[in-house]
């Protein structure tokens, strides 16, 4: 798996969870002897579900729109800037997803994915110490994720920091044994010298 696969595989994981949570509160919250109302096509909370599902079908340009519309009707919570950020750094409109993943981490400045995403965008533009900053904001989040000691690993590859790459895909190993892109990675560097 690439980075961006490993990305989009922990982001996909992440939204499931969090359109689950949402769902069930949602039904927690309908009273049993009740109408449900019948949501507007202008109400941000329907639009959000409707980008939800366009995401779900790989959709990306109508979720990114629905997404957009709904946050210009009512400023969305940090989680659907990810998502916006996210599905526009798919598009490849790094700039934009940048803006977005910063403004997500203006209201979540504890979600290691929103940093890890932001590195991801920093490195792509070779803005290192950037990047860096970011995945040491992530591993002081949490330092027990494999992806993110995989990402730095890739990081320091960039830099030409062999060694210290070395060391970090030992890291996400150790967490994850069987974490093949990990593997490959420290495989190719050990090889090469």
């Amino acid at each position: 798996m690439t980075l961006f696969q490993l990305l989009m595989l922990g982001a996909s994981a992440f939204f499931a969870f969090k359109v689950y949570e949402h769902i069930q509160g949602l039904k927690d919250l309908q009273p049993h002897n009740e109408e449900p109302r019948t949501p507007s096509s202008f109400d941000p909370e329907f639009l959000v579900q409707k980008a939800e599902e366009a995401f779900e079908t790989g959709d990306l340009q109508k979720a990114y729109d629905l997404f957009n519309e709904a946050n210009s009707k009512v400023a969305q919570s940090s989680e659907t800037l990810f998502k916006m950020g996210y599905i526009l750094q798919q598009l490849k409109r790094e700039d934009e997803a940048l803006e977005c993943y910063k403004k997500a981490l203006e209201g979540d400045r504890e979600n290691e994915f929103i940093h890890n995403s932001i590195a991801s965008i920093y490195r792509l533009k070779e803005e290192f110490v950037s990047a860096k900053m970011h995945l040491n904001a992530s591993l002081s989040i949490d330092n027990k994720n494999p992806i993110t000691y995989y990402n730095y690993g890739n990081l320091l590859v960039d830099m030409k920091h062999i060694d210290e790459a070395k060391e970090m895909y030992k890291k996400a190993l150790e967490i994850d044994a069987d974490f093949a892109e990990a593997k490959e990675e420290l495989e190719k560097l050990e090889k090469a010298g």
